[in-house]
């Protein structure tokens, strides 16, 4: 209706009246409409307008005063169209107002209606969320139009935010409701009915005799039947992805040899509500392979190491696709390629072209025609949207440097770096579309590189109360991972601590009261000269328990231990065998004093124990990002020593406690002396090993896989095994609190130290104490993702576990584990850290096993 009204007023200046003519000259002098005249405008009006000026609507006609018009003609229509095709007006016409005396100016008067502006924009039908992020998607601000275009585009963009869903049939009715307060406004209401969402059932794979349908339907990585295979998988119909599907699963023939395979129709259709089947039919043709293969313009590199990349011999299968990721790459992180082989030498204007020479029967003769070019230089290394987190800290974890030749392996490892320092989103840094962006000049043979970080909250306060230990722990703590001592004096940097350096600041209090009370303080600086990646750690700590026992009211605190120490190390990046291996060097000291603590954690109940320790750890960890990593591997062995004082006495006590001088530390007879005497300085070696790896199996699915083992051994058997930093099996890790003197291992699917042996002990009441010296422990675990934000990361799993503890090195048997099973969730709040909860089922103890609940708060298994 309104189109045809903006017609009929087009109309009125190049149509002829009923009577031929129209008398509104102010002088009673009449126009004839069938005979188009040249006018002078005298002056132009405008009626009907509210939220335009006069002056704004006569610039958007071209009307001038003075100008020369021909009324009637085209050119006055042309006009009235150019004016409507700003979609701000529902009805555009220009009249005649009026003719001076002499009949050769004219007022022209253009009469317009406006579209009502929208005083608020409402979505119904749908959860907050979506509403959230259509608003955002749709752009709609209070005070525009509401025209038949916007009302099209709105529609259009609410129905594909849900076809991405799944939810194909959503219907969207634009509802226009008039604002009783403001006046010539309206309200518009985008009622969605989503309808339920429609998944894909079947997919039906015809005319593939040759390749097998299970290798087609994993091809396809986002169209999925309803098969056991595809558990894992979303089954909702995409028609975006539908289509790149399509190509993949010709791909999928390609890559068995079958050069010619193409798709010759493909049908959807409903097989039950809300349920599709999807028919596609394949001519598979003839299956090809390789004859000869030859090299053209290599000078670089001789054509025997280019075959070795390409691994493609006479009489292969003709698998285009293969051939490809060994050309240009795409294939997994660690295949090497032609490609990279040249830009890892800076030859980033490398181009290949492979092309088929000859075709005579199933044979294809195949040449590779390179254009090495110029070694590309870096020359600018920009860095965007660190606001919080200074340029140094980025600048030094990349290793790109202005000058450098490019080498796509420092590229790739700069991006891991940035992923992995934990300040910043990893997804976001590794999304190829927004996270970096690699600008080659040719003309100079220069390339800028640019990395665009997203900063995220890294700083964790932490304010709880948890159960553990049969007993509540209430804990207070701050970690500040991004913390600058080089701000320290800035008054202005205090909002509410100095930020920038990606230094790590943590302090942490723990108590129940008169039971437990631990405070400890940590300080860690990752770069400590500036121009090395030499870290430097500090620590220290505090911990008292008593024998008191809320859970019944037992308050008492005469039984007491108490352990005071402090941990100062170094940590060095290697360049041999990589430059993954970082070397730590940690020296600790440890004071433990036990007062009537009889409930058989350590060997003996009362004394003071000295620990003075040593220990070197050599690490590699070559994982993309720290919370869920998705390839690489974490690799850690570590060798903890203390002074052999048992080896430098040459004194004993006899059986009255009086001490005598002895000619050899092997004279010494410990079964005279006391605890207090006996453990007074502590001796051990300790011996760890850690190895994870994970792989990428299907999308974002991993499999890690872990082995843990452990040892602390003795110098002097005489003396035994150290009463102190022995091995605690069982459970999920954790007791609600921290605790010195021993190590909690985690084996989900048991009670907490349930797995621990006990040994005889003469300086315990009880006659025995937990004798944990030696441990083994396996780990297969399936993630799964659910949310990857840098507000949150949620992710699923399953897992198989096993693992043993054994009091003596000779009683060690890997094979003799006891064996779990369960699933998991684990959330990772930036202000929390990491949070979880696990269910596992111990098979091989009907006593401490069967099924277990465990939760966890900062640590992995």
């Amino acid at each position: 209706m309104m189109r045809l009204r903006h017609i009929c007023s087009a109309m009125l200046l190049s149509l002829v009246s009923l009577s031929g003519f129209a008398q509104t000259g102010r002088s009673g002098i009449e126009i004839d409409y069938t005979n188009p005249k040249k006018y002078t405008v005298a002056g132009v009006d405008v009626e009907g307008n509210t939220y335009f000026g006069s002056q704004q609507i006569v610039n958007l006609t071209g009307l001038q005063k003075g100008m020369e018009v021909t009324i009637p003609s085209d050119e006055m229509s042309s006009i009235v169209d150019r004016v409507w095709a700003q979609r701000f007006f529902e009805d555009v016409g220009i009249v005649v107002d009026s003719l001076n005396a002499a009949q050769d100016s004219v007022w022209l008067k253009i009469c317009i209606r406006e579209r009502p502006r929208v005083s608020r924009w409402t979505i119904s039908g749908v959860k907050n969320g979506d509403k959230k992020e259509l608003m955002e998607r749709l752009g709609l601000r209070p005070g525009r139009e509401f025209s038949e275009y916007v009302k099209t585009t709105s529609v259009d963009i609410i129905k594909r935010y849900y076809k991405e869903k799944g939810f194909i049939l959503c219907e969207v009715d634009p509802q226009v409701i008039k604002d009783t307060i403001i006046k010539s406004a309206i309200r518009v209401n985008f009622a969605i009915n989503k309808g339920e969402k429609v998944k894909i059932k079947d997919i039906n794979f015809i005319g593939n005799e040759h390749v097998k349908e299970f290798k087609l339907a994993r091809s396809m990585k986002k169209t999925k039947s309803n098969k056991i295979y595809n558990f894992f998988s979303s089954k909702k119909f995409n028609e975006k992805e539908y289509v790149n599907d399509k190509k993949s699963a010709v791909e999928a023939f390609n890559e068995a040899g079958y050069r010619d395979a193409r798709l010759i129709r493909d049908s959807i259709y409903y097989v039950e509500p809300n349920r599709l089947g999807i028919d596609l039919v394949f001519d598979e043709g003839k299956k090809y392979y390789f004859r000869n293969i030859t090299w053209t313009g290599n000078s670089v590199y001789p054509t025997e190491t280019l075959n070795k990349i390409l691994q493609i011999e006479k009489g292969d299968v003709y698998d285009v696709v293969t051939m490809n990721k060994r050309l240009f790459g795409g294939g997994k992180q660690s295949d090497y390629d032609v490609s990279k082989l040249y830009r890892d030498n800076g030859y980033l204007f490398f181009q290949i072209t492979p092309v088929e020479m000859n075709i005579q029967n199933d044979s294809v003769d195949v040449e590779m025609r390179i254009s090495e070019g110029k070694p590309a230089t870096l020359n600018n290394i920009v860095i965007n949207g660190n606001d919080l987190t200074n340029e140094k800290v980025v600048r030094r974890q990349v290793m790109t440097r202005p000058g450098y030749l490019f080498r796509q392996t420092d590229f790739e490892r700069s991006i891991r770096e940035i992923a992995s320092l934990g300040q910043f989103d990893p997804e976001a840094i590794m999304d190829p579309a927004k996270g970096y962006s690699i600008i080659p000049n040719q003309l100079n043979n220069t390339v800028d590189l640019v990395y665009n970080v997203t900063e995220k909250p890294s700083s964790q306060l932490e304010l709880s109360g948890g159960w553990g230990g049969n007993t509540f722990v209430a804990t207070a703590g701050v970690s500040f991972n991004n913390f600058s001592t080089h701000r320290f004096l800035d008054k202005s940097a205090w909002r509410p601590v100095p930020l920038g350096d990606a230094q790590n600041l943590a302090l942490r209090f723990q108590t129940n009261g008169t039971y437990y009370t631990a405070l400890t303080a940590s300080f860690m600086e990752p770069w400590l000269f500036g121009k090395k990646p030499t870290s430097l750690s500090l620590s220290g700590y505090y911990t008292r328990m008593t024998n008191s026992y809320i859970a019944i009211g037992w308050l008492d605190d005469s039984n007491v231990f108490e352990v005071f120490g402090f941990n100062a190390g170094l940590g060095n990046r290697l360049k041999w065998p990589d430059n993954y291996f970082v070397l730590y060097n940690s020296l600790s000291w440890q004071t433990y004093k036990l007062t009537n603590w009889t409930n058989s954690y350590f060997m003996f109940e009362n004394g003071i124990s000295h620990n003075i320790s040593y220990t070197l750890s050599l690490n590699r960890n070559s994982t993309d990002q720290q919370i869920y990593p998705r390839q690489g591997s974490d690799f850690s062995f570590s060798l903890q020593l203390t002074p052999p004082f048992s080896l430098l006495r040459k004194y004993s006590y006899d059986e009255s406690g009086n001490k005598i001088n002895v000619k050899s530390w092997k004279d010494v007879n410990y079964d005279n002396w006391s605890s207090d005497q006996r453990y007074k300085w502590i001796e051990y070696h300790k011996w760890k090993f850690s190895g994870a790896v994970y792989t990428k199996l299907v999308g974002d699915l991993v499999l890690m896989t872990r082995a843990q083992f452990g040892y602390l051994g003795y110098y002097n058997r005489k003396w035994g095994y150290s009463p102190f930093e022995g091995f605690q099996v069982g459970g999920d890790g954790m007791t609600g609190y921290n605790t010195y003197g021993s190590e909690i291992v985690a084996l989900r699917g048991y009670a907490n130290y349930s797995l621990t042996p006990m040994e005889l002990t003469p300086y315990s009441s009880n006659g025995y104490s937990y004798a944990g010296n030696v441990y083994d422990k396996f780990t297969v675990e399936l993630r799964y993702p659910v949310i990857l934000q840098p507000q949150s990361t949620i992710f699923v799993l399953g897992f198989l576990e096993g693992g043993n503890c054994w009091s003596d090195i000779r009683n060690f048997n890997p094979f003799q584990i006891k064996r779990s099973a369960g699933v998991g969730v684990r959330v990772f709040l930036p202000m929390l850290g990491l949070l979880g909860i696990d269910w596992g089922y111990g098979f091989d103890d009907a006593t401490n096993g069967k099924s277990q609940f465990h939760f966890l708060i900062g640590q992995q298994f």
